[in-house]
């Protein structure tokens, strides 16, 4: 019997198709602070590629109409991680500022009794976005009770 290896891989850029690229790009440049690496407004092909300074981290691309839909297969969310509650703290104020629809109020456990979680929002489309932390959430009341993640909205 031979065994197969697998070469280990990470996840690389995320693409996102929205229904207004620019829109968007303004949304996640302002949240996240991320640089234009390439961009196209050529009718029929428009789209942005987000950087973070070193690396390819998000492809916009304006291939849809009207709002992310939970019921289809594809997308549950995307999830960005912290180094701690503060900093998921500070991305909370961040986003009130910027007046987006949060799925929680504030900031929650992935799962009672957890060390991680975080907020639960969505971008301009309606996509579900999360940002959190691993640790430091001991004692916060999960959403979902008895859920075994944070998967349930």
């Amino acid at each position: 019997m031979s065994t197969v290896t697998t070469p280990a891989v990470q996840t690389g850029h995320i693409g996102l198709n929205v229904s207004n690229v620019e829109r968007s790009a303004a949304f996640y440049r302002a949240l996240f602070g991320f640089s234009v690496a390439r961009e196209s407004y050529e009718p029929g092909r428009r789209s942005v590629h987000l950087a973070d300074g070193e690396r390819l981290v998000l492809t916009l691309w304006e291939q849809s109409e009207g709002r992310f839909d939970t019921r289809r297969p594809g997308l549950h969310h995307l999830s960005f991680q912290v180094q701690s509650v503060e900093d998921v703290r500070a991305f909370e104020v961040r986003l009130r500022q910027l007046d987006v629809h949060f799925l929680y109020d504030g900031v929650v456990a992935h799962r009672e009794g957890s060390e991680s979680g975080g907020i639960f929002f969505e971008d301009p489309d309606g996509i579900r976005l999360e940002i959190y932390t691993p640790t430091g959430l001991s004692g916060q009341a999960a959403p979902t009770p008895g859920a075994s993640a944070c998967g349930f909205f």
